[in-house]
């Protein structure tokens, strides 16, 4: 699978997450070509993979590998998929990390090729950890999901889902970190201010999380049993308006990618 050439169509964060963690377990294929419209991405790209080709301003050659990563936003979509179906092999392997496009329109896009993978990919990946959920086309034979599959699992896990939830792991699992990350980063510093040194108030956080997700999983508790464990609850007064928060922002969001 290492020997397949591998082209991203975008050249953002997510490619680079992708690259890293293949980079990190040693599965950098060894022909890659990155394009897109903005230099200064591709120059990023290029610093951090000195072996990878980029393409500025055209996607031809990037199109034109055994398996391409589309990634770029769905507003785009519509015209880079004319753009780049020209230079597709009937064998390619098209891999979108894109919600909202569905395959249907992605083979429509790609003027009927339909070899095509939709995968939502999740941040961790970047050190082998992720939780990436794909969908396949029943074009794909076992052999191709499973030289796919060969290479995504470096970067974590990769169940296959049903197409149409999708958007719903784009909401939990793409961007779920983000609701996390800045309260971690938050009882770091606050951690720090009571005096605890850098390193032994980012491992208190640390720990805490993996073992309160542990919890959640592994103690056969029903949910409020585990959220009663601890009975002192600082922000208890608010938890009412968190979780209003949390249902008419990702609510919205996710009637949003499904419209």
């Amino acid at each position: 699978m290492c020997r397949r050439s591998i082209g991203f169509v975008g050249g953002g964060r997510v490619t680079g997450i992708i690259l890293a963690g293949l980079k990190k377990a040693n599965k950098l294929p060894d022909e890659i070509v990155v394009s897109d419209v903005n230099s200064d991405m591709l120059d990023k790209i290029y610093k951090a993979f000195p072996s990878v080709k980029v393409e500025l301003g055209g996607n031809k050659s990037a199109a034109e590998k055994d398996i391409v990563f589309i990634a770029v936003h769905p507003s785009v979509m519509k015209d880079l998929l004319d753009e780049i179906a020209p230079s597709l092999g009937t064998e390619a392997i098209v891999v979108s990390l894109a919600p909202k496009y569905s395959m249907a329109k992605l083979s429509e896009g790609l003027k009927g090729h339909n070899k095509i993978i939709r995968m939502i990919p999740n941040a961790p990946s970047v050190i082998g950890a992720g939780y990436n959920p794909a969908a396949f086309s029943e074009s794909l034979s076992g052999e191709e999901r499973e030289a796919v599959l060969s290479m995504l699992s470096v970067l974590g896990e990769c169940p296959e889902v049903p197409e149409e939830n999708l958007e719903a792991y784009a909401i939990l699992s793409a961007m779920g970190p983000t609701y996390l990350w800045f309260q971690f980063y938050e009882l770091q510093e606050i951690g720090k201010s009571f005096g605890l040194s850098e390193h032994a108030s980012a491992e208190a956080v640390a720990k805490m999380a993996s073992g309160a997700v542990q919890a959640m999983s592994e103690a056969g508790l029903k949910p409020m049993e585990v959220m009663d464990l601890v009975p002192v609850k600082p922000l208890g007064n608010e938890e009412t308006n968190i979780r209003n928060m949390y249902r008419s922002n990702l609510e919205g969001l996710y009637k949003k990618l499904k419209g």
